[in-house]
């Protein structure tokens, strides 16, 4: 059985898609594309739950976006 994961997505200044997942610490990735930043993020989700096992949180539930200007 697999666990879904919420991946926010962002494009850097660069022109990078940058991922990182709110329910595990610190466990981020990037891409050119989307598609190859989702491949790079299913692997580092991978790595991150080896690393951590035991202690990793479960999904949390995405509420919705919103931008704050500051």
């Amino acid at each position: 059985m697999s666990t879904e994961y919420t991946i926010v997505i962002e494009k850097d200044e660069d022109g990078y898609y940058v991922g990182s997942v709110p329910a595990l610490p610190g466990c981020h990735s990037q891409g050119k594309s989307i598609d190859q930043l989702l491949e790079r993020m299913q692997e580092a989700i991978g790595l991150w739950l080896e690393v951590n096992g035991e202690d990793a949180p479960g999904p949390l539930e995405l509420v919705g976006i919103q931008r704050i200007a500051v």
